[in-house]
């Protein structure tokens, strides 16, 4: 219980070095020399860590603070201590990640949660599928008929890919994930319990609702990231497709023939109906929805828990529920607010008038 994170670092780096490696400037007199080995929280670091300020609200914790180094930009310069080594930077937590991603490079992508260095003991395997060399089975993975999976690529435990599913090279499946119906791209993580290619929820309703055969597929483009427990349909007449570099948080729905662009940000428990078009750098807050068929333009953005039932405007804000343009919201949200206030005041008003009537 002693051990602080299950990552070791692979290797340290001086304040010097992290200086070249970020563009970060020394403020005069910094130790360059002085090694890095890990990455810290301001108020918790210790002398061999790294620490970063970009925001106003923590800059007490620099007085105290035992970093060795800390990336802040050049308005916190002046209260920092001057034992701190102060790494002056434009984009202090950008540089904080980049330094962060070299010192711990196995924590960006998932690996064998068994250990393993190629299909272990106890992963079912279809003579038809296909394997490069270097893939990956945990114990308990089924990969069905005529499967390909690309080299680097791991499997983990219990995950099931389906007949005739695609996944290319260094990707990464999670544990007890199911992936059918699906063309996936490289280097693809997909977290532990997603659920990718099922039946879209399609059906003609009436006396007795009629099932809609699903027949289209899921396309994961390369560089995508969903979260665990995350579902995507495979598409009823045409595919569902997600876009290149788009992140995908946990717990978020994506129906039947949704078409999701490229570098799309996707929050926790969104959802989102079928036949929906995001366009390329959407970004959906947490918990928000998308109704069917709605689209969804270029670099647009909808607030938390706000739902579009319209289309939206490329570049466009929007919030509330039915979304609209989040100045709109804003004003909408300010004038209930000044009214209810008005009322309750009328009210107290009133009640006043009364007791006095009573006396």
């Amino acid at each position: 219980m002693t051990e602080t994170s299950f990552y070791k670092p692979t290797r340290g780096f001086t304040v010097g070095e992290i200086a070249a490696l970020t563009g970060a400037e020394p403020r005069s007199g910094c130790s360059l020399d002085h090694r890095i080995v890990n990455v810290a929280p301001l108020d918790s670091a210790g002398p061999n860590d790294l620490a970063f300020l970009d925001n106003v609200k923590y800059s007490s914790q620099l007085s105290a603070t035992r970093a060795g180094a800390c990336l802040m930009t050049a308005r916190f310069e002046k209260q920092a201590p001057t034992r701190l080594n102060v790494l002056r930077s434009r984009e202090p937590y950008r540089a904080f990640v980049t330094v962060t991603r070299e010192l711990f490079p196995e924590a960006l992508r998932p690996s064998s949660l068994f250990d393993a260095k190629a299909v272990a003991s106890g992963a079912w395997i279809h003579p038809s599928a296909r394997l490069e060399i270097g893939v990956v089975v945990d114990p308990g993975a089924v990969i069905g008929p005529r499967a390909e999976i690309g080299a680097g690529t791991v499997i983990g435990p219990n995950a099931v890919i389906g007949p005739q599913v695609r996944i290319g090279r260094d990707c990464s499946i999670g544990a007890a994930s199911s992936i059918l119906n699906a063309l996936i791209g490289d280097r693809v993580i997909v977290h532990p319990g997603c659920r990718l290619g099922q039946d879209g929820f399609g059906f003609v309703m009436g006396p007795a609702h009629v099932k809609v055969p699903q027949i289209g597929r899921v396309i994961i483009q390369d560089d995508v990231e969903i979260g665990a427990g995350t579902t995507i349909d495979r598409g009823a007449i045409r595919d569902t497709v997600i876009g290149e570099g788009t992140k995908i948080d946990n717990l978020v729905q994506v129906g039947h023939n949704t078409a999701i662009g490229r570098h799309c940000i996707i929050v926790a428990q969104t959802g989102i109906s079928g036949s929906v078009t995001l366009e390329d750098y959407v970004v959906l807050g947490a918990r928000s929805g998308v109704r069917d068929h709605v689209r969804v333009g270029e670099g647009a953005q909808i607030a938390g828990t706000s739902v579009a039932m319209a289309d939206v405007p490329a570049g466009a804000q929007w919030g509330g529920s039915p979304a609209k343009p989040i100045k709109q919201w804003q004003r909408e949200i300010f004038a209930l607010k000044r009214l209810a206030a008005r009322g309750k005041s009328i009210k107290d008003l009133g009640q006043d008038d009364d007791d006095d009537q009573r006396g």
